[in-house]
């Protein structure tokens, strides 16, 4: 038979368990956080995108989107911009950086005459690297 006595001592066990408590308490905090930042990131013009089976070039830090609606308009990330005041609107966007890429992102209901207009205006305002974005299709091979 086994007998243990307790002495009456302060001592404490030790204890050789990792507490986790505090990790999962991070980890939910960044969660919360990036649920909440990732809508923001985002342009919250709605168009409907033709679809595209090229494989996406990787995504820079900062982009700069120029969408054109349906109904012709176009917006500047989420601001709505006139086609006379796009060289300028992009200047102070881009604080003058003409290297910069403008990714235009068309409704698909836009005809072509439209969108070449769009990127002469960009080519006569000095932007030449111009992207087009488009959804992602699954092709069939």
């Amino acid at each position: 038979m086994g007998l243990h006595l307790n002495d009456g001592g302060d001592d404490l066990q030790e204890s050789h368990e990792i507490n986790v408590t505090p990790f999962i308490d991070v980890m939910l905090v960044l969660l919360i956080i990036f649920m909440v930042a990732a809508p923001l990131s985002t342009v919250d013009i709605k168009i409907d995108l033709p679809a595209s089976s090229a494989k996406p070039a990787p995504r820079p830090d900062k982009p700069i989107y120029l969408s054109i609606k349906e109904d012709k308009s176009l917006h500047l990330d989420n601001d709505p911009v006139a086609q006379a005041q796009l060289g300028g609107a992009l200047d102070k966007r881009t604080n003058g950086d003409k290297e910069k890429t403008i990714f235009v992102r068309g409704d698909k209901t836009v005809d072509y005459a439209s969108l070449m207009e769009v990127m002469d205006n960009l080519r006569s305002a000095g932007y030449l690297k111009i992207g087009l974005v488009g959804l992602e299709s699954v092709s069939a091979q």
